[in-house]
């Protein structure tokens, strides 16, 4: 069911859902955070869509801010969903004229679930310091994603210099079974130490920044980034040890053969992760992610690009 509610407020807004909850069209209980969601109008049902797949595992109420270029700066329409259209949370979309998104701290404030964590979600251009954006200030977690940025790569060097403890950004958790695989080759023998490492995929792609950034600030080794256009996204990560190549290829985006020297190829099942994974994935965690802050400060400056 979507409720829409023109020119309206966040306080009708907030009435309007203490109503459905009364007539028990909506049920808060057991809502375990706020998702707040900055959302340009081209992004945002797509934004929607993975947090209400995401919402199955981690019940919440989703709150998308979306600017809107309205005639009236300071007008505020919304529409509330619930049921079938809000999967296992509650959906308030607010567009914000230019003057309302100004204070949209206000706006979300009456809006947010009490005593539970909140956390901040920009699925397309970053802000400069989501610590210090004006809704990021309000959240537990950020969550960024420099994919949706015009330039990937300066968005991550933006966010390094900006970084504070509770950040994050999808193209780190796009990378986690990667990460997952390679630290599990290189757990057996022969423990022998990366020489180098080279990292292929697809040009823009900043998750390539990211785990080849990694690369370099946990083996200590260099790191070589080969870009090319017709690539589904990262395509092959190659670790060059004195007994020979280990190498993690994935030339179809769905299934990866890893070779290492002396043993027959293995295929593990890898394809592309769609972004409600990657939204699960980082609502499971409120705690700062140290691992990703060490590698976005210290390691990207480390790896070049070919």
């Amino acid at each position: 069911m979507i409720i829409t509610m023109p020119t309206t407020t966040t306080t009708a807004v907030a009435k309007r859902l203490i109503k459905l909850r009364e007539e028990g069209g909506a049920v808060a209980l057991g809502r375990v955070l706020t998702l707040l969601v900055v959302a340009d109008a081209n992004r945002a049902d797509e934004a929607i869509d993975a947090a209400n797949v995401a919402s199955g595992e981690h019940p919440c109420r989703i709150i998308v801010l979306s600017r809107t270029t309205h005639a009236d700066p300071h007008a505020l329409d919304a529409e509330i969903r619930v049921g079938g259209d809000a999967g296992a949370s509650e959906v308030v979309v607010l567009h914000a004229g230019e003057r309302a998104m100004d204070h949209a701290d206000t706006l979300v404030t009456p809006l947010l679930l009490p005593d539970a964590p909140i956390v901040a979600w920009w699925p397309g251009e970053p802000p400069a310091d989501p610590a210090h954006d004006i809704v990021g200030a309000m959240a537990h977690r950020r969550i960024t994603d420099a994919y949706g940025a015009a330039d990937p790569h300066a968005a991550l060097v933006q966010l390094a210099g900006s970084y504070s403890p509770g950040d994050t950004d999808l193209a780190w958790t796009r990378t986690t079974v990667w990460r997952g695989l390679i630290a599990a080759t290189l757990d057996q023998p022969p423990f022998e130490p990366v020489r180098s490492a080279r990292v292929e995929g697809v040009t823009g792609h900043p998750s390539l920044d990211l785990i080849g950034a990694w690369l370099a600030h946990v083996l200590r080794c260099p790191v070589e980034i080969v870009r090319t256009d017709d690539a589904p996204a990262l395509t092959r990560v190659v670790l060059s040890r004195r007994s020979g190549d280990i190498s993690l290829s994935r030339p179809t985006g769905k299934v990866a053969i890893l070779s290492q020297p002396d043993q027959p190829d293995h295929r593990v099942a890898l394809p592309i992760r769609e972004l409600h994974e990657c939204i699960a994935e980082e609502l499971r965690r409120l705690d700062p992610d140290e691992m990703y802050g060490d590698v976005l400060t210290r390691g990207l400056a480390k790896v070049a690009s070919a």
